[in-house]
This record gives C-alpha cells, sequence and structure tokens, in this order.
C-alpha cells in the first residue's frame, strides 16, 4: 500500500509542534523537575528549581515562550518506503516553510536566532531557518518525525572525544561535566552517544535526548545491557559532583541520562555529550495520508502549584540611585531584588562596543554606574513590553569584561551561569559584581520589566541594547565586589555533604 504524504500537511504539522513546544515542557520533564525540588536540600537551587516550574506554567497558561533562546529547529524524519510525496519544493524547504511559519506567528512570536555567514557577517535570516534535518527511510507507509528546538547555551556545552578502546567512559564524562559550568541550565538531561565515527556518536547524542526521562523505571528493573549499566552509573555519580540546580550547588545535577551506541572501528571508541537544558524542547508526530498531524494541549492540572517568596531579609536595590560603594556591602549568594533602569547587551553589542572604545568612538550609551543584562529578548505581543527576556551565558561575555570596566565605568552585570577567571579577576579589581538570574526564567522574569525601548544598534536585532525599567527582578549575587563566586564555592560545599551522607 503507498501512502500519499501532501506538502501542507508537513508544513502545518511542523509549524504546529514547533509552537506547541515553546510553550509546553513534557510532562515526563516536569515531573522530573518537582520531585527534585521536593527532596533538594539546597535553598538556592531549590528557589531556582521553583522559579523554573513557576515559569513553565506561565508559559503553558500564557502560550509564551519557555526561555527567551527559542532554539535552533533539529528535526528527525523516518520515511516509509511504501510513501509518496506530492510536493512543489524539496523537503528540506518543505520543513523549513514549516519553521518560518512557526516563528512568524503573530500570536506567540519566536525569536529568530539563526545566522548565516557564521564566520563573517552573521548575518540573521530573520524566520530562524534552516533548520537542521536527519533523514532516514525505514520499513513501512507512515512518515515519523520528531521536532526539536535546541537552547544555543547548552549546545555550546557539547563535548566530543575520540578516546582509546580501553580508556573509561565514565571517567571522561565525569572529568568534562563539570568543565561545562552551568551554561546548560542544569537540571536536564545528558544525551550521551558512544561508537559509529565522530559525527555519528554526535547525532546518537542528540537523538537519544528525544526519549522520555525514565530513569526510575530502569533503577527499578535494572540493566539489561552496557548502555543501560552506563546510565545508571552515570547518573549517581554525576549528581555526586553537586554541581546542582543552575550550577549553585545542590543534590540534582542531571534528571536523567541518556545513552545510544552504534557499532565502531577496532581502532577506536568515539564519545559525544550533548546536554538539554531546562528548556527541554521536542515533540513527535506521525503523518498517515489522512491530513495534518496535531499536537494535542496538556491538563493544567499537569503542573505542580509552586509558590516562591523572597524571605524577609532580601535586599531590594534602586538602580537609578546605586552608587559602586553599595555593591560592596553584598554577599555571595543574596538574593536580591532589582528595580529602576537597566542596559541590555550580549555577545554582538559587547564586540561593537568594545570595538568603538579601542578605536577611541564615543559609545551611544553611557554605563557609567550602570548595571547590563545579559540578554536578548523575544519580541512582544498584544500587550507586553516585551516578550520572554531571560538571561544568556554569561561566560561568553568574559572576554569583554576587563575592558567594559575598565572604559566605561561599569558596575554590574547580570547573566546565567558562571564566570570565568578572567572576569572574576577583573570584577575583583574594579570592585564590580555580578548578579546571576534563573536560566529557564524567561516569561517570569518579563512580568519584572516594565517599559523597554531600543537605545543603541537597533540593526543588531535582538542583539540591539535595549533599556530595560524593571520592579523587584530577582537575582542573586554571584561573584561579589572581592571575587568570590558562588558556582565555585557551592557545588564544592554539596559535593562534600554528599560525600558525607553517603559515608555514614
Amino acid at each position: 500500500m503507498t501512502t500519499v504524504i501532501r506538502q501542507d500537511d508537513l508544513i502545518e504539522s511542523v509549524a504546529d509542534a514547533l509552537q506547541f513546544i515553546s510553550y509546553y515542557h513534557p510532562k515526563d520533564f516536569i515531573d522530573a523537575v518537582h520531585e527534585a525540588y521536593q527532596k533538594e536540600e539546597s535553598q538556592a537551587a531549590k528557589d531556582a528549581m521553583a522559579q523554573i516550574l513557576i515559569n513553565s506554567r506561565m508559559c503553558a497558561e500564557g502560550h509564551r515562550p519557555l526561555c527567551q533562546d527559542t532554539g535552533i529547529v533539529t528535526v528527525f524524519v523516518n520515511i516509509g518506503m511504501n510513501v509518496q510525496w506530492d510536493c512543489e519544493m524539496p523537503l528540506d524547504d518543505v520543513i523549513n516553510e514549516g519553521v518560518r511559519r512557526a516563528y512568524a506567528n503573530s500570536d506567540n512570536v519566536l525569536r529568530a536566532s539563526i545566522l548565516a555567514d557564521p564566520d563573517g557577517k552573521r548575518e540573521n535570516t530573520g524566520d530562524n531557518t534552516p533548520a537542521i534535518i536527519h533523514y532516514k527511510m525505514v520499513p513501512g507507509d507512515t512518515v515519523e518525525i520528531h521536532v526539536a528546538a535546541k537552547g544555543g547555551g547548552s549546545e555550546a556545552k557539547s563535548k566530543f572525544a575520540m578516546l582509546n578502546p580501553s580508556d573509561s567512559v565514565v571517567d571522561w564524562v565525569l572529568k568534562m561535566v563539570p568543565q561545562m559550568g552551568a551554561g546548560w541550565c542544569p537540571p536536564g538531561m545528558l544525551g550521551i552517544g558512544i561508537g559509529g565515527t565522530a559525527e555519528k556518536a554526535m547525532q546518537l547524542a542528540k537523538e537519544s535526548l528525544l526519549d522520555p526521562i525514565d530513569i526510575h523505571d530502569l533503577q527499578a528493573r535494572g540493566a539489561s545491557n552496557r548502555a543501560e549499566e552506563l546510565r545508571l552509573e552515570l547518573f549517581d555519580k554525576v549528581n555526586d559532583l553537586g554541581i546542582g540546580a543552575q550550577g549553585l550547588g545542590g543534590l540534582t545535577t542531571v534528571l536523567d541520562v541518556k545513552i545510544k551506541d552504534y557499532p565502531t572501528h577496532a581502532a577506536n571508541k568515539p564519545v559525544a555529550i550533548i546536554p538539554n537544558c531546562a528548556a527541554t524542547r521536542h515533540a513527535h508526530f506521525t503523518l498517515d495520508g489522512t491530513g495534518p498531524s496535531l499536537q494535542t494541549p496538556p491538563s493544567l492540572e499537569d503542573w505542580p502549584e509552586i509558590t516562591w517568596e523572597v524571605g524577609e531579609g532580601v535586599r531590594r536595590v534602586n538602580l537609578n540611585t546605586i552608587t559602586p560603594e553599595d555593591v560592596k556591602e553584598w554577599q555571595p549568594g543574596e538574593t536580591v531584588l532589582l528595580s529602576g533602569k537597566m542596559l541590555t547587551g550580549r555577545d554582538a553589542a559587547h564586540k561593537k562596543m568594545v570595538d568603538m572604545i579601542n578605536a577611541g568612538e564615543e559609545l551611544p550609551v553611557d554605563l557609567k554606574g550602570r548595571f547590563i543584562y545579559y540578554v536578548g529578548p523575544v519580541d512582544p505581543v498584544r500587550e507586553e513590553v516585551v516578550g520572554p527576556a531571560g538571561p544568556t551565558t554569561a561566560t561568553r561575555m568574559d572576554k569583554f569584561t576587563r575592558t567594559m570596566l575598565e572604559k566605561t565605568g561599569l558596575t554590574g552585570m547580570i547573566g546565567k551561569a558562571e564566570r570565568g577567571q578572567v572576569a572574576i579577576d577583573a570584577i575583583k579589581e574594579f570592585g564590580a559584581v555580578y548578579l546571576m538570574a534563573v536560566g529557564g526564567s524567561a516569561y517570569l522574569v518579563s512580568k519584572a520589566i516594565k517599559h523597554a525601548e531600543v537605545v543603541a544598534f537597533p540593526e543588531l536585532g535582538m542583539e540591539a541594547i535595549y533599556e530595560f525599567d524593571v520592579e523587584d527582578m530577582p537575582v542573586t549575587v554571584a561573584v561579589d565586589s572581592k571575587g568570590t563566586s558562588v558556582h565555585q564555592t557551592g557545588p564544592v560545599e554539596w559535593q562534600e555533604k554528599i560525600i558525607a551522607a553517603k559515608s555514614v
């Protein structure tokens, strides 16, 4: 029997799936985070997970993106060998048309993050195309499609090695995970590919992340093969590292470890790690020739009722009157509520500003005494002043930090995850401060923004410099003016606690 798959059915199904996953977490992910939240003993990690769960419910209710980074689209297409296509365009173009329509949906505009000419002009394609597409021919008369939207912060933490055949995969993974830092927004999943060739191992790792979270089922029934043995061992040992939610130190770093393997050459053992972040976004559908395959909305009852309140001792800060002397009182790990005006800027804006400084040119904005938020927000819809506006990975700005602090008088920076030592040293030298907002809570953060306008570099699109007027935006002091980093102290403290508890 031959099945005919129509072009418009595929386009509509891809567009629907991408809209769906932009605001609905998979239920297995919500359940896993909630379980981790309930057993977490680190207050900082527990607060971070609370914000992730609250943000997730808000996005499900409001149909707005879980994260300001709405991802690079990856599509796995399994084509039945009895299928025929009723298409006017090549299949890549059909899928990319679905992506284009999803990201331009006026009810829920998604951020276009894809740049052409990646080592040259790096110009935004404007519609988040092209997608990364993998095809496989399989028996049958249907087309099975998995769609994912992968955040750049977690993708940036991917690791690969060509190990010797006798090398330990566990040892290598345990060495790599601490080097990944917190830019992948744990807690999440680790996808691991073993075998094949270099590119096959990476594909296996990415594909493994499509599987549901089921580590507790595996623990209950026990391993039946080597890959499952590795999953169980790595799940325990990675969590024993104490990295915790957002890298702040805690009991849960990974919610599951997924492993796929493939036969390889006798001289090789290729191994790849790709993490999935707190914005876990993937969906599956099957086309059988009867029309588009659309996603079924979950019940809001699937989301736990979580409340998060700042403590009585929280520090409230007016950014319009803050001085460099004031920040010297702030303590590592302290919760701060920010109100007032801040500037934004990320990679492209920082490079442009540093180039202007080096050329002796005047900057279009005065940064003296100001705070800058590393963010590229989603465009607003309806009554919003700005779309979801969570933090981007701060380490990418490390190489610009010394120049920015020394030449502009900048007082503070806000982003996600840890800072590298070069940035920490500059923060300490100039008495500045770095604050961490929770990655994976973009819609929640955006509710604290009461006004937003572009004030410089509009040609950079989502990387333009904005001025935000915020009210009670929650952040954590991640690097204080003395150079103490909670991303260094927290995991060490919790690794020691975990080891001590297990030795009792």
